[in-house]
């Protein structure tokens, strides 16, 4: 089967074959797909620009209610009208607009769901820093870190050249702090459709920010009680959030180094939420060693992130998550299999994949530590 291929990609590869192929009409249909395909790859970059434009200047939230003439447009955005002509035409092009009658222009299906989505508009503007380390990625593959706008937008990731994580103020942390804060939500919603929490009483937060997957579950189950572990300055804030929302007689944010401190004890429930993928694997075996000590016999640890080789999106792991945390300067995308393994080896029983409407955003895996007994609660 292999010679096939290798033959197969031979012909293709020939000019006299591509020439023949354009031009029978039985194979002109993917000559052209291909064609289009191999296009997108080379433009995705204007594309994501387009995109990031549009961002910037609010112009879904200015279309939210319905179309809009170009003349109207005008009075609201602040370009040149060549350029906002230009932009609202690029925007067609790729789908992220249609347009009207009357030189009206309007939403499509692809960006409806962006309208006050602030998970994602983040996302589309922080990814700015990523496409300035991305500009050389030869320079990035062989571990030059001299320019990376990633490395030194997470602190805790540039700690480890200079100041310790535990000594970052709430300062320092406080613009990713809220770009995880307004994103977690896109693997949060996951979690919660996913596992029932109503049976545990005790829940320890992770590396959970600013606790807004706390506050959620602090509505949706009013008997639970939480612990939020996080760098100190994370979890200054927290804690500030927790007084400012009223929650602070059931959530208290402890501060330290999930890697060298012990996390807080008494949880039946440990989550962990889009956090060993920016970490090697020496440092993963440690922080599970660590969970799996502060939880309760019989506990269970829910571990939600996406992961690479997710069947229909295998793009998003290792070529987008893997250039991604490549910037960052720590941390790999691992596959299902390969987290199974590192929860098997720290200690872990009943390891089971819950189902996941939006596996891009998250897939989660539940497992147990062994009650006294040896069988999981």
């Amino acid at each position: 089967m292999e010679m096939f291929f290798d033959w197969r990609n031979r012909l293709i590869a020939s000019p006299r074959f591509q020439r023949w192929a354009t031009r029978f009409p039985f194979t002109r249909w993917l000559v052209r797909k291909q064609a289009s395909e191999i296009f997108d790859l080379m433009a995705g970059f204007v594309y994501t620009q387009v995109l990031l434009a549009c961002t910037q200047i609010n112009l879904f939230d200015v279309l939210a209610n319905g179309a809009l003439s170009f003349d109207n447009l005008q009075k609201q955005i602040p370009l040149k009208p060549a350029g906002l002509r230009r932009l609202l035409d690029a925007a067609v092009a790729i789908k992220l607009l249609v347009k009207r009658s009357d030189d009206r222009y309007a939403l499509s299906m692809l960006s409806a769901p962006l309208v006050g989505n602030i998970a994602i508009l983040d996302m589309v503007k922080h990814h700015a820093d990523f496409y300035r380390d991305l500009s050389d990625p030869l320079a990035l593959l062989q571990g030059d870190a001299s320019s990376a706008s990633l490395n030194e937008y997470w602190p805790y990731i540039t700690s480890e050249k200079g100041a310790a994580p535990e000594n970052l103020s709430a300062e320092k942390v406080a613009d990713y702090s809220k770009l995880m804060a307004h994103t977690q939500s896109l693997v949060t919603d996951e979690i919660i459709d996913a596992y029932p929490m109503g049976k545990h009483q005790m829940v320890l937060d992770i590396g959970g920010g600013q606790g807004a997957f706390i506050k959620r579950l602090a509505a949706r189950y009013p008997h639970l009680e939480f612990q939020l572990f996080d760098i100190p300055g994370v979890a200054e804030l927290s804690n500030a959030h927790f007084k400012e929302i009223g929650l602070s007689n059931r959530a208290r944010a402890v501060g330290g180094n999930f890697f060298q401190d012990a996390l807080p004890k008494g949880c039946d429930l440990a989550t962990l939420v889009r956090v060993i993928f920016d970490h090697d694997d020496v440092r993963v075996r440690q922080l599970l060693a660590n969970i799996f000590n502060a939880l309760n016999p019989g506990g269970t640890l829910l571990l939600a992130e996406p992961m690479a080789e997710t069947k229909g999106f295998e793009a998003m792991g290792h070529a987008y998550f893997g250039f991604y945390l490549l910037a960052m300067g720590r941390g790999r995308p691992r596959t299902e299999a390969e987290i199974r393994a590192l929860l098997s080896e720290a200690g872990f029983i009943g390891i089971t994949l819950l189902n996941s409407y939006m596996p891009l955003n998250a897939q989660i895996l539940q497992c147990n530590k062994p009650s006294i007994l040896g069988t999981p609660k």
